[in-house]
């Protein structure tokens, strides 16, 4: 169990990253229950949070499931936090947009953290958009101060005008620290208890057509509140160029133009248009600054606000204060950080990943990959290039299965889904459902390290325990797959690659649907990193050939060293043989992969007798 903090502990000024601060304000407001599904760049809000004591926190299967139960909170008449990186909210669309209907009991709030220049992420979405389409209210902060400020103000919004309520946050808020004032802890309005409401909480269609004439009743109160909204201001400065901007780019904005007027935005949907036009009719410039979409600059364009902005500042990746100058001027700065340019390194999986042996195996079959979301992705990269596809959480088992549908009897060993236990859990289980009930032959090969290994080890349904640390059921993977109807479920050691290999041709090659559960613990693991019973591989360099198909793992503990041919013959090599591997005793983890692949018998354990 995690110790807890009360709020007597937090006192003064403090230097918190913007997850961090968001975890205080979620205590400050009187949160008392808060779902999620680990996702960077948000995972740090829960993992803060669940340390605060009268909060429950949970890491929730999916963020579908995390919504659904900070929704239920809710209508059970408490303030209730769902937290998720961009794309989990595509996963959890499908409650948003009803919720927003329902509205609320106690206040709910969602964080989005959006992830520009796509540093952990499939895509650079901008989830603005969300807050449009869904009709709700959404705040964007500009720092971590901010970030702890608006959530609270965020439920105070979400309980006056009964919506749940979006706050965006970018990879830069989430991670960059700065100095945050602990404040009082609030004692919200709504009783927590079961009040039956169903005109307001089920949507059958004859209650969801009233509920969605007060949905527009609220968006037309909620403009009206966005004109006088403190968080929405006039910064006035030299009126030849103005900006609107909101979030972090209004930093980037100050930092290139401090002289410059300024309207900051803390309210991005729905905006204040008067506020707006007033503004832009005293500035004889006007430019609007913002990360990814042109989502501000779209809607003034609508109000006939005449204005620039995506037609000079970039609309792919971050910004910073050197772009936007840049961008409008055409000039650099006076002090511009020019950063060094170091060789390129890489991602790679961990020496002794568990995950590189299966794939190792799976690169030889020469089958097509529908991959999947997690740290595995990375055998997609050389030499491994054994990852063919990856589209969102959970979909590998449903890509095969459809190009499986598409090819026929024809695909049969030719095609096989790799996917974590996470996303297993997360939205895989449905795709596994899909093949089994549609009489599909494609093999899932679950990759189970036991924990959410891409996000930093948090833990998940299948590991036995929860968020706060307290010991929990276990999901049975392997009894799953059996439930759902799969006959063929075999689980096997990815460290033993020949092994492997062979229950991976067999299976691949079944004409029914099969699981292989690759079974080995996440070399970051606490328990692994403290294990005595750790034992170091070597290379014989005498009886290395230079053959390189160790490399062929690509372990970044295996090193190539190149030879010239004067050196190879001084040191006893042949004059042919360009160099020679040797494995580094800092990295290597003892995994024993690499040894079944040097035919010559040249990896040895460091230390036996055959060395």
């Amino acid at each position: 169990m995690k110790k807890k903090r009360s709020h007597p502990d937090i006192k003064g000024s403090l230097l918190l990253s913007g997850n961090e601060a968001l975890a205080l304000g979620a205590f400050e407001a009187g949160v008392k229950v808060a779902s999620a599904y680990p996702g960077t760049p948000s995972t740090e809000i829960l993992e803060t949070l669940c340390s605060y004591e009268g909060v429950y926190a949970e890491w929730a299967p999916n963020e579908k499931v995390a919504l659904e139960v900070a929704l239920g909170a809710s209508f059970g008449g408490v303030r209730a936090l769902a937290t998720m990186k961009h794309v989990g909210l595509n996963v959890a669309a499908d409650p948003l947009f009803t919720a927003a209907y329902t509205g609320v009991r106690g206040g709910l709030v969602i964080v989005t953290a959006d992830d520009p220049e796509m540093h952990s992420s499939q895509n650079e979405q901008d989830n603005r958009n969300y807050a449009y389409a869904a009709k709700v209210p959404m705040l964007e902060p500009a720092d971590a101060s901010e970030a702890k400020e608006f959530l609270k103000i965020g439920y105070r919004i979400s309980e006056e005008f009964d919506t749940p309520l979006l706050l965006r946050t970018t990879t830069r808020v989430a991670h960059v620290k700065g100095m945050v004032t602990a404040g009082a802890k609030e004692v919200p309005a709504t009783v927590p208890g079961i009040e039956k409401m169903p005109e307001k909480f089920v949507m059958l269609p004859s209650n969801a057509r009233k509920r969605r004439v007060e949905l527009e009743k609220r968006m037309m109160k909620l403009r009206e509140f966005a004109e006088a909204f403190p968080e929405n201001r006039i910064e006035w400065g030299d009126k030849k160029r103005g900006f609107i901007t909101s979030g972090i780019s209004y930093l980037y904005v100050k930092e290139a133009f401090p002289e410059a007027s300024v309207l900051k935005l803390g309210m991005v949907h729905p905006l204040p248009e008067r506020m707006i036009k007033g503004f832009a009719s005293e500035i004889d410039e006007l430019y609007v600054v913002e990360e990814l979409d042109p989502f501000i600059e779209m809607h003034i364009k609508a109000m006939g606000v005449d204005c620039r902005g995506k037609d000079v500042i970039p609309a792919i990746g971050e910004l910073n204060a050197e772009i936007v100058r840049r961008s409008i001027t055409g000039k650099k700065g006076g002090q511009v950080f020019e950063p060094v340019q170091i060789p390129m390194r890489p991602p790679n999986l961990c020496p002794g990943c568990p995950h590189r042996g299966i794939f190792y195996a799976i690169s030889k079959l020469g089958a097509f990959v529908a991959g999947d979301i997690g740290c595995y992705t990375l055998a997609a990269l050389k030499p491994l290039s054994a990852m063919d596809s990856c589209v969102c959480m959970g979909a590998s088992i449903g890509t095969a299965f459809g190009m499986e549908k598409a090819i026929g009897k024809e695909s049969l060993g030719k095609i096989v889904a790799v996917i974590g236990d996470s996303t297993f859990m997360h939205s895989g289980i449905t795709g596994m459902v899909e093949v089994v009930y549609n009489r599909g032959f494609t093999t899932v090969v679950i990759l189970d390290n036991r924990t959410t290994g891409m996000t930093g080890h948090q833990p998940n349904p299948a590991t036995g325990s929860t968020l706060s640390g307290e010991i929990s059921a276990t999901v049975d993977i392997e009894a799953l797959c059996r439930a759902i109807g799969v006959k063929h479920v075999r689980t096997v050691n990815p460290h033993n690659i020949e092994e492997t290999e062979k229950v991976l041709k067999e299976e691949i090659e079944r004409p029914e649907p099969s699981v292989i559960i690759t079974k080995a613990p996440c070399v970051l693991l606490p328990e692994m990193k403290k294990r005595k019973d750790k034992r170091l591989y070597t290379i014989i360099a005498s009886k290395c050939t230079g053959c390189k198909s160790c490399l062929k793992l690509g372990c970044p503990a295996i090193e190539w060293v190149p030879l010239a041919a004067e050196e190879a013959k001084k040191l006893g090599y042949k004059e042919k043989q360009k160099g020679y591997s040797r494995i580094n005793p800092v990295l290597c983890d003892g995994c024993g992969q690499c040894a079944p692949l040097c035919r010559f018998k040249a990896i040895v354990i460091s230390g036996g007798d055959n060395e």
